[in-house]
């Protein structure tokens, strides 16, 4: 069982989910607005947060920002926003995981629990290490020869992903599939810039790489200094 906070507006269906995943086994709080749902998810720290996008006091996306500058909390958002880019956008912010409205909750609660599982998984670990580079799942740091080292969430996840695959080569599809949530098509770009983002935050350049190796037409592969070939 999960303690969840769902944050919704319509009373209807806050109802109707509060409901179907209580039957389901979850402990559901929830709250209709913004600045109540910071606030419940300060007090009541749930398991995860299930957050609508279209919300009456502020927009979703702000509260997302709001929420990850003091919490690592799962967030999926639900949005009836037509288009990749709000998808993309909210997924940036740092959201786990997202649904399009209408959604069944048997869609819902499915996903709940592919992202607590994921999450899950990362607790049980220590701090994973490839050469000088350490990554903690836990408390989401990284260093670099005893530098921290500052990251998005979003750039967080795709260091976590390709870490605990190394000398692997893992392909765009595959981190827009596991790390964006993102089926692969007109998005792909948006690997490469990250790639690049994350690559100047560790101190290498394309040119030199010595962690990130991109292999041209399939992906990336993360090594130790020394290990790449």
């Amino acid at each position: 069982m999960a303690h969840l906070l769902l944050v919704e507006d319509d009373p209807e269906i806050r109802r109707a989910l509060i409901r179907a995943l209580s039957d389901r086994g979850h402990s559901v709080a929830s709250a209709a607005s913004g600045f109540a749902a910071l606030q419940a998810a300060v007090d009541s720290r749930p398991d995860l947060i299930v957050l609508d996008l279209g919300l009456p006091d502020v927009d979703g996306r702000d509260v997302l920002r709001m929420l990850r500058s003091v919490s690592d909390v799962p967030v999926i958002v639900a949005t009836a926003r037509d288009g990749e880019p709000a998808v993309v956008e909210a997924l940036d912010l740092g959201a786990d995981d997202y649904v399009h409205k209408p959604f069944g909750a048997a869609q819902l609660d499915a996903r709940i629990r592919a992202v607590l599982r994921r999450g899950g998984s990362a607790a049980t670990r220590g701090p994973i290490a490839v050469g000088g580079l350490v990554l903690d799942p836990v408390t989401r740091e990284v260093s670099i020869d005893g530098r921290a080292v500052e990251l998005t969430p979003r750039e967080f996840d795709l260091l976590s992903y390709l870490i605990q695959r190394p000398g692997a080569v893992v392909t765009k599809r595959e981190l827009l599939t596991e790390v964006w949530r993102q089926p692969f098509g007109s998005a792909d770009k948006t690997v490469d810039v990250h790639v690049s983002w994350l690559r100047r935050k560790l101190g290498e350049q394309a040119a030199a790489p010595r962690y990130l190796h991109t292999v041209r037409g399939v992906g990336v592969r993360l090594t130790a200094p020394g290990d790449e070939d």
